[in-house]
């Protein structure tokens, strides 16, 4: 009875640890995107704000977290980077395409 006990529980533990790299990654993601639309549209205190908090945020999470949730987080970060990067360049791709017409 306890041998199926603890297989429970090592596999719950493996769902945990799946539905937190996930959630790390959604919040990376989301927060990134945010940083990125928000940061040119402002003044230069609140991207003195943005930018401190957000490295802050990844500071105490690589201190206070497990690798894997960092790691996680860092990688949806990364993610909305690249996504911003690749719409940037799109626009500028639409753009030049109708300045042709």
């Amino acid at each position: 009875m306890n041998d199926i006990l603890y297989t429970l529980k090592d596999i719950f533990s493996i769902f945990g640890f799946l539905i937190r790299i996930a959630g790390f990654v959604l919040i990376g993601l989301g927060l990134g995107r945010f940083f990125l639309d928000a940061y040119p549209k402002s003044n230069w205190q609140l991207q003195m704000a943005l930018a401190l908090g957000f490295f802050g945020l990844l500071i105490a999470l690589t201190v206070f977290s497990s690798p894997g949730s960092a790691g996680a987080f860092a990688l949806g970060a990364g993610i909305a980077l690249f996504n911003a990067k690749k719409r940037d360049t799109d626009a500028t791709l639409l753009d030049e395409v109708t300045k042709k017409k």
